[in-house]
């Protein structure tokens, strides 16, 4: 029988098989007050673990308890006014006073479970992936994959082939047999024809003696051997890896305000974070522009506070410009996520349109369209109108008004493909 052994270190006074427990028992309800979280939580720790609240009602279990049973006549120690067997009144007004000093309405309790960060991001990016990934090149020698090689003589007990090992034994048995059992026969051939011919008693021992050797040695012929053991063989081989790039694309313009680029960028922390937590082989390329594109760091995509006019086509020209540069459509998975509010002028909405179905599309395994807007805008932007008119299976458009609106369309936009 196995036996599996838990070594992971504990805090002090937590359990991690229990934390694990708790958190398979109630992953839906921890996956909904994470969800949450992200409305409340600045940019700057999007990443972090903390407190979930949990209402009682939804952990709560039945229990058992021992009632008193039967009908119970007591008197309770300090009452002067009721004696045994008196009744009481009804109260008036209905019977629904409450004694005082307590609150209306209903209340629920909470209970607070700790997430770590790793735990957080778990529950986050469960059931979410990239669309169309395909493993389309070699990937490095850490990637590899085991290949079965044969078989060989030495190896771990796990992988002893049962079957192989027979055959050889009966193999090695049957070879080192044959020239025993020929002496056998011969032996006992030479004693019958002695016994038909009438031989001496000495004779017959002699030969009786020899069929009895021939026999001993063909016992010392062992069943198993150390020679006879096989074991599956496996030999580890470069494995084709899914190598991907993300490009974000985000309009830093003077119509993005303080409101939009704070809803652009927090898609844009999820989607750095979903990335980073659940893919290795995956590079990120960051794009702002205003009225000109510009290739910049992590750190000033998110935090520097340029601004200026707005120009779309040249981030989609920039970005045409890198891939055709550095990461080739044969050996990569392109995707992209644009992020801006659509506010384009003259006839910059057209041809970025134009050069997004005829130049970028075709080289692109998928790409988000995100147009960030007013809570009461209800028009659609130049930009909306002319990308709305491309058909393409893997492009797709989503708006976002407020910050509630954020995770439900980022998980559309990334869920999860089902067969």
């Amino acid at each position: 029988m196995n036996s599996l052994i838990d070594r992971r270190l504990n805090g002090r006074n937590k359990s991690a098989v229990n934390r694990s427990r708790f958190i398979r028992r109630y992953k839906e309800q921890i996956r909904k007050a994470v969800r949450g979280m992200v409305d409340e939580r600045s940019i700057t720790d999007m990443d972090q673990g903390g407190d979930v609240n949990l209402p009682t009602r939804d952990i709560s279990e039945p229990t058992f308890r021992h009632g008193q049973g039967g009908d119970r006549e007591m008197v309770h120690p300090g009452n002067k006014e009721f004696a045994r067997g008196d009744t009481i009144d009804r109260p008036r007004g209905g019977g629904g006073g409450k004694p005082g000093g307590q609150g209306e309405g209903d209340a629920v309790d909470q209970f607070t479970f700790t997430l770590s960060r790793a735990e957080f991001l778990e529950l986050f990016f469960e059931d979410l992936a990239l669309p169309n990934l395909v493993r389309n090149q070699l990937g490095d020698t850490k990637h590899t994959k085991l290949r079965r090689a044969g078989y060989t003589t030495t190896g771990a007990p796990s992988m002893l082939s049962v079957r192989r090992t027979l055959q050889t034994s009966l193999s090695r048995r049957i070879a080192l047999g044959a020239g025993g059992n020929g002496e056998l026969a011969r032996a006992q051939t030479a004693y019958e024809d002695a016994q038909a011919r009438g031989a001496s008693d000495e004779e017959l021992a002699e030969l009786d003696a020899e069929i009895d050797a021939c026999r001993a040695r063909l016992g010392h012929v062992p069943f198993l051997d150390d020679l006879d053991l096989r074991y599956r063989h496996r030999v580890a081989e470069p494995a084709p890896v899914a190598r991907a790039v993300m490009f974000c694309l985000m309009d830093v313009s003077g119509s993005m305000d303080e409101n939009k680029k704070d809803l652009a960028k927090r898609f844009f922390t999820l989607l750095y974070l979903f990335l980073t937590r659940n893919y290795e082989q995956v590079d990120l390329v960051f794009i702002r522009h205003t009225e000109d594109a510009e290739e910049v760091d992590e750190d000033t995509f998110f935090h520097d506070p340029k601004s200026g006019g707005t120009v779309v086509l040249s981030a989609l020209e920039l970005m045409h410009e890198i891939v055709a540069d550095r990461y080739p459509s044969s050996s990569w998975n392109i995707y992209a996520a644009q992020a801006t509010d659509g506010d384009a002028f003259g006839a910059d909405a057209g041809r970025s349109a134009r050069y997004l179905s005829e130049k970028l599309l075709p080289l692109t395994r998928y790409f988000a369209y995100i147009e960030v807007v007013e809570p009461d805008e209800t028009r659609r932007s130049s930009l909306w109108v002319e990308y709305e008119r491309e058909t393409a299976e893997h492009f797709a458009m989503r708006r976002v008004r407020e910050r509630s609106e954020i995770y439900p369309v980022f998980r559309d936009l990334f869920k999860k493909e089902t067969a």
